[in-house]
């Protein structure tokens, strides 16, 4: 099942003095095999964190856009198109989403289940129940 990476995992793969770097290498090297996925908002996600002026090792964004575009690149990598719909009415159970920063990362979650993969984050709070058709097999939590 091909991964979906969330930004914090992108950040963490990307930036070897992040504290999770070598649990995301590790985590990725053991499960390159079906392949990994970014997507518009993780890209863009990774990139405005990383050039941060106050992130802790920041980098001018073209470079960091070199760098993610090197890593996907490979066979190993698929461009998923962000083509979930939150306002249809058949991807998510709104009532289900305790708060605003849930939005992102079930929308997230709702892209992997639409490309039958698993969305891959460090985050250990997403309720996978508000994501229509999202079953424990989409979501995997590293660490």
């Amino acid at each position: 099942m091909r991964a979906l990476l969330d930004v914090n995992v992108l950040i963490a793969l990307l930036d070897a003095g992040h504290i999770h770097h070598e649990l995301a290498q590790s985590w990725l090297e053991s499960n390159i095999e079906p392949g990994w996925a970014s997507c518009p908002l993780t890209q863009n996600g990774c990139i405005r964190i990383l050039s941060q002026p106050n992130y802790p090792a920041p980098l001018p964004a073209a470079q960091i856009a070199e760098r993610l575009a090197e890593a996907a690149a490979t066979s190993h990598h698929e461009f998923w198109v962000a083509d979930v719909n939150l306002l249809d009415g058949t991807s998510f159970d709104w009532k289900q989403v305790l708060g605003h920063r849930q939005v992102t990362d079930l929308y997230l979650l709702a892209l992997a289940v639409r490309h039958d993969g698993r969305f891959v984050t460090f985050d250990r709070r997403i309720n996978f129940g508000a994501v229509s058709g999202a079953q424990a097999k989409h979501l995997h939590v590293i660490g």
